[in-house]
């Protein structure tokens, strides 16, 4: 299967929340989710020594060094790519990787009632991921 990348134009789009939802983004929600869902793999300290991690096939990334390898700069872009996965062109709730396609997770999450609205919990699936990335560039060792 081509593994199709998201376009820049379409990642600065959904980077570039509204005012309102931006307020509902933040490092605090980014460090539950992190707990929550990241964590067993990438551990407390996101070194990648979750409990988990000798039982996987790859060794989860150290996600404290992310900056360090591309130059300083946290990749904003690439790591919206790799958590939401939904545009990897790999397909199952994990693909060909063992990291879940967090996209389709927290979209499958917030669609809890018959009534919920898709493009809602396209939303709350975005704004998760994107506290998901602040806190991420809090952990950036320099």
């Amino acid at each position: 299967m081509k593994n199709h990348t998201i376009s820049q134009a379409v990642i600065a789009s959904l980077l570039s929340v509204t005012a309102a939802s931006w307020a509902q983004t933040s490092v605090g929600l980014g460090r539950a989710d992190y707990k929550d869902n990241c964590a067993s793999c990438h551990g407390a300290a996101g070194k990648g020594d979750g409990p988990v991690h000798s039982f996987l096939v790859k060794p989860p990334a150290d996600l404290t060094t992310i900056a360090q390898r591309n130059g300083g700069k946290f990749p904003q872009e690439l790591m919206w790519e790799v958590i939401d996965g939904r545009w990897s062109g790999e397909s199952g709730p994990h693909g060909s990787r063992e990291m879940p396609v967090w996209g389709n997770e927290f979209k499958a999450r917030a669609m809890t009632h018959p009534s919920d609205s898709p493009r809602t919990a396209e939303w709350s699936a975005r704004n998760r991921i994107v506290s998901l990335l602040k806190y991420l560039e809090t952990i950036q060792q320099p």
